[in-house]
């Protein structure tokens, strides 16, 4: 909003200190994020700016660590990069496993949160839903617990959660449990609980999308003869999509970014990068870990702006106009 010309010189000054507070704030936020960036470049093996890097020499700048993350658990690293090079870096490439590992799990999270999240969502905006606001603070509570207290949970929970040798089950959802038969130390288990952490997140888009849900659409479409399943999926689904996706991008973020659930319940097989970088921390320091976060920085910024779009295309939607 402009600055009005009838304001007085007090509010003159207090409006331009308020912006410069608002960027001061904003620069301290950014700034540990924003200094990764440079340092993933570093062509030496530091964590901290160089004298050539100050200096804009670019001897000092490598894509060395991102390098890494392709050589990194290659048998071959310095063979010739011909398509069997590729191929193993796909197969055996300890980085390129952590993400392929942190996308597929996140994929399946992604799915079974927003299904059940949206499921929630629409029930819970019901008026005639009994105990709304109880059952909305149980099914947000993952939010609120802190991390370490479900992962306990869920570890204690899964090494006893098998399934016998042979059964129905077991054919069904064997590729995803362990060895033993048993959520511990398993894909599934590890996607249950990704799950778990992302329904919070789409159950809280998509009631706010339903808040200004016409619910005289719903009853038109039934007065026209539209069975429950054509009304959801002709009427409700396109006014609530944009709400649905963006919940569905912050459960894959949360799972995507989830360490202390993993370090508790995922075994060796189940390396995500968000794992891979802990363990690269511990175990042997290495920049390749700034490559990883730089990365990381670059798609959830895509991703966030993605739910910027699409929250703005629901506002219109609905018929809400910002400023």
């Amino acid at each position: 909003m402009a600055l009005p010309t009838y304001a007085s010189p007090l509010e003159r000054v207090w409006y331009y200190t308020y912006r410069v507070i608002c960027v001061l704030i904003f620069v301290f936020l950014i700034s540990p994020i924003l200094v990764v960036i440079p340092l993933s470049f570093n062509a030496e093996p530091y964590f901290t700016f160089t004298e050539r890097m100050l200096t804009f020499d670019p001897d000092g700048y490598s894509t060395r660590w991102y390098d890494a993350l392709l050589t990194l658990g290659h048998p071959n690293a310095d063979g010739p990069r011909d398509s069997l090079w590729w191929s193993q870096v796909w197969e055996r490439a300890t980085w390129v496993q952590a993400a392929k590992n942190s996308f597929w799990v996140g994929l399946w999270a992604t799915i079974l949160a927003t299904t059940l999240g949206t499921i929630a969502a629409l029930g819970l905006s019901r008026p005639e839903m009994p105990y709304r606001r109880l059952i909305m603070a149980l099914l947000i509570s993952p939010m609120i617990v802190p991390i370490i207290i479900i992962a306990v949970g869920m570890s204690f929970f899964y090494a006893q959660a098998c399934v016998p040798p042979g059964g129905a089950l077991e054919s069904t959802v064997g590729l995803f449990l362990s060895e033993k038969g048993c959520l511990a130390n398993s894909h599934l288990g590890v996607i249950v609980a990704h799950a778990v952490l992302g329904i919070p997140f789409v159950i809280i888009t998509v009631t706010a999308t339903l808040s200004g849900f016409d619910q005289s659409l719903i009853r038109a479409a039934q007065s026209m003869g539209a069975n429950p399943r054509t009304v959801f999926f002709k009427v409700i689904m396109p006014l609530i999509l944009p709400g649905v996706i963006s919940g569905a991008l912050f459960a894959f973020v949360t799972s995507f970014d989830e360490v202390v659930a993993v370090l508790f319940i995922a075994g060796p097989d189940q390396q995500t990068i968000p794992r891979q970088m802990f363990n690269g921390i511990r175990e042997a320091i290495s920049p390749a870990i700034l490559a990883v976060a730089t990365i990381l920085v670059v798609i959830s910024t895509l991703l966030l702006a993605t739910v910027e779009l699409l929250r703005r295309r629901s506002d219109r939607l609905r018929g809400v106009t910002g400023r």
